[in-house]
């Protein structure tokens, strides 16, 4: 197939594009490459798959609509993998524009590409922010997600409602993913596996919120990307049995989606703190702070319904995954 993959050169995308490369897709990656965080990371990604025969890299912005609309006519695509966004949590309180302009007009674009050029399923990023202040345990899709804590999980809500609209109208086969706290190798330097494990190799505090309190579903990157293309090959259908007296937020009468894509097993963030200490071999220096803003304590992924479908079984322990990180890491940034 031919698949457009979207943030190609983020964490995500990268893996998405290495793997679908990988079992003889064509890809053609896009991104914009922005300073959001450190741009000689993404470009260090994009030049491991930059010369495979199948690949080809378009550096250009979401919000680009002309430049977007030229890229479906020209290109033909089979299916995306919509990965490109704004993301942060805590950035989105200080700059909520960009939130706006890549997340919501970035994603509209992305839809009437694929409406008026019959691509077969479009595969999008959500995030478990979406589930804002609800407390039920573990999230489930069917559960209602109408009350988000910060704009980048009310663009993310926005971006299925979005989608639903379009499979309802045009019949777009659409499937959203809310994931579930994604780390591993060539992970962001503005997540806190990265910020952790540089403090702790320098003796660096550590600023550690909720008191280090917080339950996240750490899942490891290449689960997470197996996730993803095995959703991406099961276009989503309509609902037979969707009641509209009772309606399923997870599914529809149209061909529309929505998974939650975790590791299911959530883990108190300073048992994750020990697991890189441990990698690391020194301990970490801890600033215990309270919640900030926007964050929410927990976060668990019911993901019966992606077992049921495409039977995703995550399998990396947090040890593993950890170790993996802390390796590429001390190699990439040649720490003794």
């Amino acid at each position: 197939m031919k698949v457009l993959v979207t943030g190609a050169a983020g964490f995500i995308g990268f893996f998405t594009s290495k793997y679908l490369l990988d079992r003889g897709d064509t890809v053609v990656g896009l991104d914009v490459v922005n300073d959001y965080y450190d741009p000689s990371l993404k470009e260090a990604r994009l030049e491991l798959i930059a010369s495979h025969p199948n690949f080809r890299f378009v550096r250009m912005a979401l919000e680009d609509r002309a430049g977007v609309e030229k890229l479906f006519a020209d290109e033909q695509f089979d299916r995306v993998v919509h990965l490109a966004a704004q993301a942060g949590v805590r950035y989105s309180i200080e700059n909520p524009h960009a939130y706006i302009d890549s997340n919501i007009v970035g994603t509209m674009n992305i839809l009437e590409g694929c409406r008026h050029h019959e691509v077969e399923h479009l595969v999008y990023a959500s995030s478990s922010s979406v589930y804002g202040a609800n407390t039920s345990m573990p999230f489930s899709i069917h559960d209602n997600v109408d009350h988000p804590l910060a704009l980048y999980g009310a663009t993310k809500k926005a971006n299925e409602l979005m989608a639903h609209t379009y499979s309802n109208l045009y019949g777009l086969p659409t499937t959203g993913l809310r994931f579930f706290t994604v780390y591993g190798p060539w992970g962001r330097p503005d997540m806190a596996l990265f910020l952790f494990t540089r403090n702790i190799i320098e003796g660096k505090p550590i600023d550690v919120f909720n008191y280090g309190k917080h339950r996240r579903d750490f899942t490891y990157v290449e689960d997470i990307v197996e996730g993803v293309v095995r959703t991406m090959d099961n276009v989503a259908a309509p609902n037979p049995d969707w009641d509209p007296m009772n309606p399923d937020p997870g599914t529809s009468l149209a061909p529309y989606r929505i998974y939650n894509i975790g590791n299911n097993q959530p883990v108190e963030l300073l048992r994750y703190i020990s697991v890189i200490e441990d990698c690391v071999g020194k301990k970490a220096e801890m600033n215990l702070l309270p919640l900030q803003p926007g964050d929410v304590p927990d976060t668990y992924a019911d993901v019966d319904d992606l077992v049921a479908d495409v039977d995703y079984k995550p399998s990396t322990p947090i040890e593993t995954g950890v170790a993996r990180f802390v390796d590429w890491f001390q190699d990439f940034y040649e720490y003794d």
